[in-house]
Order: C-alpha cells, then sequence, then structure tokens
C-alpha cells in the first residue's frame, strides 16, 4: 500500500463490489504500489487498437517510468481505481487534477483529467460505467467538480460512456481530438441513467441464476435421501431443458452416469460450460467448490450448505469469506443456508430446491427469507383447490437462506420487468437496505403489484445469519415509509396467498365501495361488518335466499357489477340445500359467466365449506369443462391435500394476461380474509391513482442555499457532531424561511420582566429543563400573562412547585396565536434515509403512537397527504365546531423543512416543537439541529453490492 509521508492514507471505503451489464461482478479498489505486475500483465493484455485510443500513438509497452506513475497515487490530486476479476485487473481509470492552464495542480483547483483502459475481452460489459461512477465519487469527495477527457473521433465507444452518463457536458472539437467536460454534481437525469444500469444488471444477475443452460449440483451422494441427491432428482423430475451434471469427488473414477445424469469428480472435470452450480457439500469444503466453479468460468451459485452466520460468530466470517471469495471471480451467490430455487417457465422447467415437486406454472413470483416458511408458501398455494391451475400459479421462487448476497432487492429488480410475473409476494425477516428497497419498491408497484409480510418484527434484532444496517426507526415506522412506496404490507402468511391470489387475476377496483349478495343473509351481513371495519363503503347487502338457483345468482351478479355505485362484488355462498338449488360447478360457470360480461370489476366469493364449489371454481370457465381439470378458473381453498401433479403432465406457462383471458375468481372460507384482501387491493388501486401524479417539490426563492451551507461549514468546523444553540438555531432555519419566535432567558424575575418589556406582552413563561420540555401538562408553563404583575406571580409559583431557577431553566416567549400544538422532526436514518415525521404534540399522540412519515424529499402532494394521515388529524379541520386552521402554512413548513435536509446532508436531525398552528399562520415556538459530517457516499453514489 502507500506509503510515503506525502500520501493520504488507503482509502479502503473506494472498494467495492458492483454487478455489470451482463450479470457477472467485478471489483473497483484503488490501485496501488503493488500492483505493478498486475499493470504491467493488464496491459499486455489489451489490443493495440485499445491502446492506441488510449494514448493517441502506437504504444506497446508500457516504462518503468510509466508503470511508476500509474501506480503511485496520493489519493487526493491523483487517483488510480482498477476493475479486477480473480485479482487480476479487467480495466482501469485514473485522473489528475489540473489548473485553469491544463497543467497538474492542487486544491482548490476543482478540474480533473480523466482517462480509461478496458480490456477488450471486457469490453461491452459495462465496466467503464461503472468506472465512471466510482472515479466522479472519488472526485467529489475530493473537491473536484469538473471532469475533462479527450478522446479520438473513432473511439466511439468511450464518447458513448461519457454522452450516456447523464452529466452536464460541454463538446469541442480541436486539432483531432474531441474534447469533453462535464460536471459531476449529479443531475436527474444521471441519477436516473444509474438507477436504470442498475437495475438491467442486477435482474440479468438474478436471471443467469433462475434461467441457467446447465446446471452442475456438487455433492450428490450415491443413495437416495441426502440434500444432494435430491436436489438432483428434483431438477431432474422437474424436466429440466439444459444440461445437468452430477458432482461428488467420493464417486469411483469408472461412474459415468447417476440416474441417466453425467457423474464428474469435480467441476472441473465437466467438458463444457457451466452457468450454475448448486452446493450441497459440508461448510469445511465449500471454498474448495468455489474455487473449482470460479476456475470453471461458472456464473452463480446456489449454496445449500448450512453451518454460517446462523451458527455463530464463526460462521459469521465464514460467510464473509465465501461471498468475497465467490465475488473474486464474478459470481452472486443465493444462500447460503438456502432451501432453493425454482422456475416453471418451459423454456427452464428447474427446481433446484428442496421442495419435493415443482409448483404449478403461474405468474406469482415468490421470494422468501425462510425455507420453512417457503415450503408453507408453495404448499398453500398449490392447495388452493387445485386453484393456483395456470393462471395462478409460481412463475418463479427464491428462498435466499441468509442472503448474503442475493437479497430481495435483487429479485424485485428481476420482477420488475419479468413477464411471466404479475404479482410479487415476499416473506422478509429483516430487509438490509430499506432506502434502496423503498426506491426499487416504488417502481415496481407502479408496474405490478408487491405484497410483504416481515417475520421477526418485534425480536429488536435481526435473524442471526442475516448482515443488516443498524436503524433507529421503529418497526411501524419503515412499515409506513414501505407502504408510502406502494408495499402491500400484511401481517401474516396467508394474508399475504389471500391478497395474492386476488391480486394475480382480478382487476383493482376503481374505489371503496362494495356490493355484497349471496344466499345467507347472516353471512352477508358478516361481510358487510368485515367491510366497514376495514374502511370500505359497503353497499346494503342483498340476500338472494336459501333457495336461490344458479341462474338467480348471475344475474345478481351482473346487475351489481353494472351498477356505477359499486367498485366490487362480493358473492357469499352456504351449501345448496334441497332440490332446484344449483350444484357447485352449476353455481361456479353461473358467477363465472356473469364476472366475463363486465370485466372492469373485482369479484370475491366467500364460502362456508364448500370444498365441492371451490374446485368447482377453480375449473369454471365460459367453455365449461368437467369439473376437477386444470383449466383456467377460479382460485378456491381445497379441501384436503393437493395431488401431485407429475413434471411431464403439468399445463404450460400461461402467456401474459389480456382481455380474451378468462378471469379467475378467488374464493375464501371466510369473510374477513376476502374483505381483508379486498382492502388491501383498494388501497394499492388508490396508491396507484396517486403515483401517477406525484407532485412536484416547490422551489422558494427566499431559501438561501449558499448562506446555509457556508455556516454549516463554519459550524462543523468545531467537531465532527454538535447540537446548535438557541442563535445559531434560528439563523440555519431563517436561511430557509422558518422563522422561530425567540424565547429569552430568565435566570431571575429581574430578568424575566426585562426580557417581557423587550418582546411586548402578553408573554409565556416556560420551564426549559429536560424533565419539563414540552410537558404543559406537569404546569411548567404560564399562558398569557398581560403585564409585570402576572409575570412576577407566576416565575414565583413556577419556583415554588419545581425549584430554584437555575434547574427550572425559565425562558420567556411572546404569546402566539392560540391554534393546534403540533410537532415537526426530520432525521437522518443510516438505514431509511431521510425521514420527515409529524404529529400533534402532547401525552396523547405520545402513547397512541399517532405519528406520520414521508421520505424525504417530500413533494407538494405528500406533504398534504402527511398532515392528513394521522388518526387525530379531524383537530386540524374543525373536528366538533372548532375552527379549521392553516393547514396550507403547515404543509409549506413541512416542505420548507423537507428542503433544508435535503439540500445539506450535514443536518441529521431536525425538530420543531411546539408548531402552533392558529387559523391564520402558525408559530414556531421551539427549535432544535443537529449537525455531522455527511457520509462519504450517499444514495447518489455509485452503484455497490453490499460489502462484506
Amino acid at each position: 500500500m502507500q506509503s510515503a509521508p506525502d500520501r493520504q492514507e488507503y482509502p479502503a471505503h473506494w472498494e467495492a463490489d458492483v454487478v455489470l451489464r451482463d450479470g457477472g461482478t467485478a471489483r473497483i479498489r484503488p490501485i496501488t504500489v503493488d500492483d505493478a505486475e498486475r499493470l504491467i500483465s493488464f496491459y499486455e493484455q489489451v489490443s493495440d487498437e485499445s491502446k492506441y485510443y488510449r494514448f493517441f500513438a502506437p504504444y506497446p509497452r508500457l516504462s518503468a517510468k510509466d508503470v511508476h506513475r500509474f501506480t503511485h497515487h496520493d489519493f487526493v490530486d491523483r487517483v488510480g481505481l482498477a476493475a479486477t476479476i480473480g485479482g487480476e485487473f479487467i480495466a482501469t481509470v485514473r485522473y489528475d487534477r489540473i489548473g485553469t492552464n491544463g497543467l497538474p495542480a492542487s486544491a482548490p483547483a476543482d478540474e480533473a483529467e480523466v482517462a480509461f483502459l478496458v480490456q477488450d475481452a471486457h469490453q461491452g460489459r459495462g465496466v467503464a460505467s461503472a468506472l465512471l461512477e466510482h472515479i466522479a465519487a472519488v472526485a467529489r469527495e475530493r473537491d473536484i467538480r469538473r471532469f475533462a477527457a479527450e478522446v479520438l473521433p473513432a473511439n466511439t465507444k468511450m464518447i458513448k460512456v461519457f454522452t450516456d452518463a447523464g452529466y452536464t457536458q460541454k463538446r469541442s472539437f480541436e486539432d483531432g481530438v474531441v474534447r469533453l467536460e462535464f460536471d459531476l454534481e449529479p443531475t436527474d437525469r444521471s441519477v436516473a441513467v444509474q438507477h436504470a444500469r442498475e437495475q438491467r444488471a442486477e435482474a440479468r444477475s438474478v436471471r443467469r441464476l433462475l434461467a441457467p443452460g446447465s446446471v452442475a449440483v456438487v455433492g450428490v451422494g450415491r443413495t437416495p435421501g441426502a440434500v444432494g441427491r435430491s436436489v438432483l432428482d428434483n431438477i431432474r423430475e422437474a424436466g429440466f431443458t439444459g444440461q445437468l451434471y452430477a458432482v461428488n469427488r467420493a464417486f469411483p473414477e469408472e461412474l459415468k452416469e447417476l440416474d441417466g445424469v453425467p457423474a464428474h469428480r469435480s467441476v472441473r472435470d465437466i467438458p463444457g460450460p457451466v452457468d450454475l452450480a448448486v452446493v450441497a457439500v459440508p461448510a469445511e469444503r465449500v471454498p474448495e467448490v468455489v474455487t473449482e466453479c470460479g476456475e470453471h468460468g461458472v456464473q452463480g451459485l446456489v449454496v445449500i450448505s448450512a453451518g454460517y452466520a446462523e451458527s455463530g460468530p464463526d460462521g459469521r466470517e465464514r460467510q464473509r469469506e465465501l461471498v468475497r471469495h465467490a465475488r473474486a471471480y464474478g459470481m452472486r451467490i443465493i444462500g447460503p443456508n438456502a432451501f432453493g430455487i425454482i422456475n416453471t417457465s418451459p423454456e427452464v422447467s428447474l427446481n433446484a430446491s428442496l421442495a419435493p415437486e415443482t409448483p404449478r406454472p403461474g405468474r406469482i413470483g415468490l421470494f422468501t427469507q425462510s425455507g420453512a416458511i417457503g415450503v408453507a408458501l408453495l404448499s398453500r398455494l398449490h392447495r388452493r383447490g387445485g386453484g393456483v391451475t395456470g393462471v395462478t400459479g409460481v412463475s418463479t421462487f427464491v428462498s435466499a437462506g441468509n442472503r448474503a448476497d442475493v437479497s430481495g432487492n435483487d429479485v424485485v429488480q428481476y420482477w420488475y420487468d419479468d413477464p411471466d410475473t404479475d404479482v410479487a409476494l415476499m416473506y422478509l425477516e429483516s430487509i438490509g437496505n430499506p432506502r434502496k428497497f423503498t426506491r426499487l419498491a416504488r417502481r415496481t408497484a407502479a408496474m405490478k403489484p408487491l405484497v410483504v409480510v416481515q417475520g421477526a418484527r418485534h425480536g429488536g434484532a435481526a435473524p442471526q445469519g442475516h448482515a443488516v444496517r443498524a436503524t433507529r426507526l421503529p418497526h411501524d415506522t419503515v412499515s409506513a415509509l414501505l407502504r408510502q412506496a406502494g408495499v402491500i404490507r400484511v401481517d401474516t402468511i396467508t394474508e399475504l396467498v389471500d391478497a395474492g391470489l386476488l391480486l394475480a387475476r382480478q382487476p383493482l377496483p376503481g374505489g371503496p365501495r362494495v356490493a355484497i349478495l349471496g344466499n345467507s343473509e347472516s353471512l352477508g351481513l358478516l361481510t358487510y361488518d368485515a367491510c366497514l371495519s376495514q374502511g370500505l363503503q359497503p353497499l346494503p347487502p342483498l340476500d338472494l335466499t336459501t333457495g336461490a338457483a344458479a341462474e338467480d345468482f348471475r344475474r345478481a351478479l351482473s346487475r351489481a357489477l353494472a351498477d356505477d355505485s359499486c367498485d366490487a362484488v362480493v358473492v357469499t355462498a352456504i351449501p345448496a340445500i334441497g332440490e332446484g338449488t344449483p350444484d357447485d360447478a352449476e353455481l361456479a360457470e353461473a358467477l363465472r359467466s356473469a364476472a366475463e360480461e363486465v370485466p372492469g370489476k373485482p369479484v370475491l366469493v366467500v364460502h362456508v365449506e364448500l370444498g365441492g364449489l371451490a374446485a368447482a371454481l377453480s375449473a369454471a370457465a365460459s367453455t365449461a369443462p368437467r369439473a376437477g381439470s386444470r383449466s383456467q378458473g377460479v382460485a378456491g381453498d381445497a379441501l384436503g391435500p393437493a395431488e401431485r401433479v407429475p413434471a411431464a403432465e403439468q399445463p404450460p406457462a400461461p402467456a401474459a394476461p389480456s382481455e380474451a383471458t378468462p378471469r379467475l375468481i378467488p374464493s375464501y372460507p371466510a369473510a374477513e380474509r376476502a374483505v381483508r384482501a379486498l382492502a388491501e387491493a383498494v388501497k394499492y388501486a388508490q396508491w396507484r391513482r396517486d403515483a401517477a401524479q406525484p407532485g412536484k417539490v416547490p422551489e422558494f426563492e427566499e431559501v438561501d442555499e449558499k448562506a446555509a451551507a457556508r455556516l454549516i461549514d463554519g459550524l462543523l468546523a468545531r467537531g465532527q457532531g454538535l447540537t446548535l444553540g438557541t442563535d445559531e438555531t434560528c439563523d440555519l432555519l431563517g436561511m430557509y424561511g422558518i422563522r422561530v419566535l425567540r424565547a429569552l432567558p430568565a435566570p431571575t424575575p429581574e430578568a424575566a420582566v426585562e426580557a417581557a418589556r423587550a418582546l411586548g406582552y402578553p408573554v409565556a413563561l416556560k420551564a426549559t429543563a429536560p424533565h419539563l420540555r414540552h410537558r404543559a401538562d406537569l404546569g411548567g408553563v404560564r399562558l398569557d400573562l398581560a403585564d409585570e404583575e402576572q409575570l412576577r406571580r407566576a416565575y414565583t409559583e413556577l419556583t415554588e412547585l419545581f425549584g430554584r431557577p437555575e434547574e427550572l431553566r425559565p425562558v420567556v416567549q411572546r404569546m402566539a396565536p392560540r391554534g393546534v400544538d403540533t410537532v415537526v422532526r426530520a432525521v437522518i436514518d443510516p438505514a431509511a434515509g431521510a425521514v420527515l415525521s409529524f404529529g400533534l404534540a402532547g401525552a396523547a399522540s405520545q402513547l397512541l403512537g399517532d405519528t406520520a412519515h414521508r421520505l424525504i424529499p417530500v413533494t407538494d402532494r405528500e406533504a398534504a397527504s402527511l398532515v392528513r394521515s394521522i388518526r387525530t388529524a379531524p383537530l386540524l379541520f374543525g373536528w366538533r365546531g372548532s375552527t379549521p386552521v392553516d393547514t396550507p402554512a403547515l404543509e409549506e413548513l413541512l416542505l420548507r423543512v423537507s428542503r433544508l435536509v435535503d439540500d445539506h446532508p450535514e443536518v441529521v436531525a431536525v425538530t420543531l416543537e411546539p408548531v402552533v398552528v392558529a387559523p391564520q399562520g402558525l408559530s414556531v415556538l421551539g427549535a432544535s439541529v443537529r449537525l455531522a459530517p455527511p457520509p462519504a457516499r450517499d444514495d447518489l453514489g455509485p452503484r455497490t453490492l453490499p460489502a462484506y
């Protein structure tokens, strides 16, 4: 590493693993003096043409002076980064700070020349784009604001790297060279480009795992029943369309096949390429297998083996080494301690898991962090009356175990544009990067529903095998933020399946109005009550009586669907009794026929112990197939175990949904379950409508961002982090148009009187000691003191009740107009990012946890919804005849606080308490601000995989 005294310490935080355009991985790190041999070897593998483009002349080899220059950096004015695979360079980038004359310079010069060189074998993989993101982040950290690059016109690939990055740039042409200059400040376009590249790369990395052309199972025993042998059998029985290999170093040399599968003692012995290796060997043997796979060019691993972070500190270190080892070869990992993966696409037909049977093909994607929950989900979906036949079966399934590498974020990236997945269901025990998950969820939820149940919510810690960022936010707050991102949050696995079956094939409701009809008055009333409890607007139930025929159901459902006063229909049914009542298949076909007449509204069925109807609903179609067939129909709840369907007999995965596809009507055994699923669909549909018009982040002309930055820099020069004093807080907030009503200290009665004269009567006298601050209920506040006599009397009362003035820390403040006391907070959470919170002041709101949250930056629509989303919001809008307060002024205050925190990441906490919102205007009576140095990397930084 660097050792000269004039050089900066090695910047280890610049090291990062990245996913490349084709889904492979590479490591980016600073180049040091120890890299001379690697640099020479790398350069020898670059073509003469690429060398010419880099140096503008034939340059067959590097001189000793070149090698010294390209490996000796001060990490401030001269920086070099390398992308590596297997420890060897595949690309390099460097910058040199220059002055206005174009010559080498030091700070405060803020421009640098940048140049790249990518090995020809790795061109087209997005290596240069990833390096540009990282070298730009390094430059910004070193106060470089602008890059310049000189490129030969024929070097179109490199010109495209710069122009496609999305930065604001200028281009000129002189002496046969194209000169590009671009600012490094992230723009909306550069961030959008970065996120789009991230999505494509991470989606492809997951696709390489889920759709391999060849699979090797490592650790296959010769006798059935062991883990490796079970996985091999499951892959073979699922009808995998690619090449399958069995690997075990204990195989005798003469063994060439195992149950018709080519057998080998090592991955190295396999004659062809291997895209995916499923590793089922003891943990101590996994490093050897990873090396074999890496040297053979395997693209990814599913590690079934246990004995990692879930087993304690030694296992956690073993897990870290596993990830580092695999990434060094450009491989991604699902696991360790994974249950496996499934892809039901007929082009793949892969069941590389411990699930004994492949689920029916369909359009629901499943992700779990628990093998046991994965089994339960697959079983429950399979069991729903055969109702997951065809259209609502599973498209892909990933059980990530300890999710040391591939996580839910990666799989969401894959599902985002996966044409075979319409609904995504996720069981999460931890969220490693809530900020990123929220961003990805918001984008995905705008396209398709994302339903999440989170386990380990109240344990106070993540499961032992999971590495997660520490968060100071309570679980309820994180859940609220996820809901704002469009995530459908449910509490149980049952609710997860219920919601998924509804969303998979029924249209989204246009609103909360629900029609209820059926042949049981009591069941209709239960459904009505359930709708009210879920915040829906049910119409009076229509009782068709127990003697209703199938045609009666059809006509009633047709009328309800055609009625503009309802947005969804719940059909209730009880067992058929007596002659003339419809049988299950007849009723199912009647409901199906009516639903097809008006396809724009969702229909749900609530039944009581109707196994026959559930099965018939799942089979009902306009072509009236026989009951029990696996045709497209209605998802129900079958009673009893599901029949195992041989892989060869399973129906093919359906095409993407279209208007011509028969609608699947989900059925539920209880009104509460059906209505809960419908309520989630209603809320999600409303979120989709709101997301189409997200609002805007307003510009405030009087905001002095530059002055605020100078003030913050000056304050931080005092130390690493500090809470601002009253004057500094008022000055900083004032630069963003937030006026704080000043409070003057009153250590004596005379000082209180003097302060009141300066402020003007009437005034308030407050105790600001920590145990009394913001606790008017304890009597530490005296209001509307109209003159000196009242002020002195109040001062005496406070000191007699609570102690000496030095203990009370009394202050005098001018009275503000009466209104509703509220609290506004903003905090930078290390995991979730910047969060804006709002609630009413007082013990009642604190006890109820009645606080709403939004991610910063907040739009005008989000500020309005934030004010209205707390349960006590009616107090702001004229509850029980009171005068409504100035909520537009409150929304503007929220937007100003959001803008302050968004502009200055050094502002890590803001509290405005209380904020008194009057019928006209508002008054901020108390404020505190905390500063801290900004993180070296933020959400606008370069793409990286979680560090290990």
